[in-house]
C-alpha cells in the first residue's frame, strides 16, 4: 500500500509478538525518504532521539510512518545547532506529554548567541588576515627575488608586538580538536 504522505510503499507487517499486524515503513526506505543511511537512524535510536523500531518476526526493523517526521525534525534541528544529546532531552519530555518549549525556546537563544560571539571573532580574524596581507604584499615587493620575505617571521613578530593574545573561545577550540583521536 502507497502512504499518500510520502508516495513511499507501507508495508503490513506481523510483529515479534505473533499477533499484531500494523503499516510500517522498512529501516532502508525511511533512511532513504529521510536523506540519511540506515546508519544514522541506528545512531539516533543510541541517542535516544529515535524511539527503538518495533521488530518483525525475521528480526527486520519497522518503523511506524510518523518516524520520517521525528527523523525530519531531528536533522533540521541539528542544522540550527541543537545537539542529539539536547534533542533526547527535549523529545523524552515531549513524548512523556511535558511541554518543552520554553526550554526550547531558551536554548536556541543560547545558540544564538554563540553564533554572535562566534562571528564577532570571525570578523577580527578576517581584519587580521587582511592586515597580515597587506603586510606581507609590501614586503615581497621590497624583497629581492631568490630571497627569502620572511613572512611567517613577520607574522610572528607582529603578533608579538601587537600583543596579540589567544581569546578564551580560541583556546577551548584548540583543547576540543586537541583530544580529538587522530585519523586512522
Amino acid at each position: 500500500m502507497l502512504d499518500p504522505g510520502t508516495d513511499s510503499r507501507l508495508y503490513t507487517v506481523r510483529m515479534s509478538d505473533g499477533n499484531s499486524k500494523k503499516d510500517y515503513l522498512r529501516a532502508g526506505e525511511l533512511a532513504r525518504l529521510a536523506g540519511v543511511s540506515t546508519d544514522t537512524l541506528r545512531h539516533y535510536e543510541r541517542k535516544g532521539v529515535l524511539p527503538a523500531p518495533r521488530r518483525s518476526h525475521n528480526n527486520y526493523r519497522h518503523y511506524p510512518p510518523q518516524a520520517l517526521e521525528r527523523v525530519r525534525l531531528v536533522r533540521r534541528a541539528l542544522v540550527v545547532g541543537f545537539t542529539l544529546d539536547e534533542l533526547a532531552s527535549i523529545l523524552a519530555a515531549r513524548d512523556q506529554g511535558g511541554t518543552p518549549c520554553p526550554e526550547v525556546r531558551t536554548l536556541a537563544e543560547e545558540k544564538l548567541s554563540q553564533v554572535e560571539t562566534r562571528l564577532s571573532e570571525l570578523k577580527i580574524l578576517r581584519n587580521e588576515l587582511r592586515s597580515t596581507l597587506k603586510d606581507w604584499d609590501i614586503r615581497l615587493a621590497e624583497t629581492p627575488a631568490g630571497e627569502r620575505a620572511g613572512l611567517l617571521e613577520a607574522l610572528a613578530a607582529n603578533g608579538h608586538a601587537a600583543g596579540m593574545q589567544t581569546s578564551p573561545s580560541a583556546l577551548s577550540r584548540f583543547k576540543s580538536k586537541s583530544k580529538r583521536r587522530p585519523r586512522k
